[in-house]
């Protein structure tokens, strides 16, 4: 661990997350998953914000593309599909092509088997189109990260 992240506050390391989490997910996402914490969530909400995303996806030793194709690979080997097609989505807002995502799940296939694979492709099928109709990410498919990508 850096100095820089044993100094932060948990504060600075909430507000970080919260910038990341919503860069990678989408603010319509985390206003939604916002919108729905309660009394009971929201220590939760909290933990994740502060430490998945304001201390792992902050770090400085891997991109959000690498980060991001890592990420495909330990939910397919869990079958969280539900957070795997949330991070598809995550995927192409990190730069990443349906060519790369496709070879993340045809590497998964070997690794962890071609039933997960299998799933993992339905699963990001429909995460992909989902993605291509929000209006949202034009910004995409007109010259941003993964911009002329399939």
């Amino acid at each position: 661990m850096s100095d820089d992240s044993r100094s932060r506050t948990a504060g600075q390391a909430h507000a970080e997350g919260m910038a990341v989490r919503r860069e990678v997910l989408s603010d319509a996402h985390v206003d939604r998953a916002q919108a729905g914490t309660t009394p009971f969530t929201e220590t939760f909400q909290d933990l994740i914000t502060r430490y998945a995303w304001g201390e792992i996806w902050t770090r400085p030793g891997l991109d959000r593309r690498t980060r991001s194709a890592i990420t495909l690979t330990a939910l397919v080997a869990r079958d969280h599909w539900d957070e795997f097609a949330m991070h598809v989505r995550a995927a192409r807002r990190n730069g990443l092509s349906v060519d790369e995502i496709q070879e993340v799940l045809l590497q998964a296939a070997i690794y962890l088997g071609v039933p997960s694979a299998n799933h993992a492709f339905a699963v990001a099928g429909q995460a992909l189109a989902e993605y291509e109709k929000d209006p949202t990410n034009d910004r995409d498919r007109e010259g941003g990260p993964g911009a002329g990508d399939r």
